[in-house]
């Protein structure tokens, strides 16, 4: 049994599917109701209204897994948003409040209710959250975005820390510059009519190690799947990035790796 916040389309979605082609009864959480409700449906599993940032919601989508199949297994805590950036010395207090009432009071939520249910379960679960490149490299969020999406780090250490006495696993995936629908509504903030096309060209240019391969969405659901699954078992408090490699170098100063071309190079 898996509940999603954050499910209706993107990465949410992507794993939605994955997750279902793999025995998985689903449930997705978000405030897009219809195109929760037809992803819901097109994989069987179920669609519930949830704002992630009120926590009466998501308590809700929580008692709706138990009360469909009796207990909830894993938990993906995927519900985020971004805001329009601007300068720490502009910065608008209220719209931050927003940021971090989704990105981060939502995971707060989400963890607590998951938490509740699995411990009265006794069986033990799964908690993964979303957080992002940007919790561990200044200059790809904006401030808002930044400070919500490194909180997640330190509430998925401290949560691993007590849950695991009950034998839930509490993990989180950091994405990198994935061709979404949340990364072209942002790209389209600077430039309007950028096409998704563009956006994908522009970020397997610039955003990977790997050069002309962007982030897809089913990416981050194959890591997310991993960390759901047994085979992830001895696997808690990690935060496991999937970026390319981008965070791995930096990318201005690759041409230290360059060989040097002397006469000897070039065989006569």
């Amino acid at each position: 049994m898996v509940k999603e916040n954050g499910g209706a389309r993107g990465i949410g979605g992507a794993t939605a599917k994955l997750m279902a082609e793999n025995g998985a009864h689903v449930i997705i959480a978000d405030i897009l109701d219809e195109l929760g409700t037809s992803l819901a449906s097109s994989i069987n599993g179920r669609f519930i209204h949830c704002d992630v940032s009120i926590e009466s919601d998501v308590e809700a989508a929580v008692q709706l897994a138990i009360t469909w199949k009796g207990r909830l297994d894993i938990m993906y805590n995927n519900a985020g948003i971004g805001d329009e950036g601007g300068s720490i010395t502009n910065i608008d207090m209220k719209r931050i409040s927003k940021v971090i009432g989704v990105n981060m009071n939502g995971v707060i939520h989400g963890t607590k209710h998951a938490a509740r249910a699995m411990i009265s379960g006794g069986k033990g679960g799964v908690i993964i959250n979303s957080s992002s490149t940007a919790a561990i490299m200044g200059g790809l969020g904006s401030h808002a975005y930044t400070l919500t999406k490194e909180a997640i780090l330190g509430l998925t250490r401290s949560s691993s820390c007590e849950l695991g006495t009950y034998g839930i696993r509490v993990n989180c995936v950091l994405p990198h510059a994935v061709l979404s629908p949340m990364l072209v509504d942002t790209y389209r903030t600077f430039v309007k009519d950028i096409t998704a096309e563009e956006v994908q060209q522009k970020m397997g240019e610039n955003a990977s190690l790997l050069k002309g391969r962007c982030g897809l969405v089913e990416d981050v659901a194959h890591a997310v799947l991993f960390l759901a699954s047994d085979e992830a078992g001895y696997i808690t408090g990690h935060n496991l990035v999937i970026d390319g490699g981008f965070t791995s170098s930096s990318v201005n100063m690759t041409f230290i790796y360059r060989e040097k071309k002397t006469e000897s190079d070039h065989p006569s």
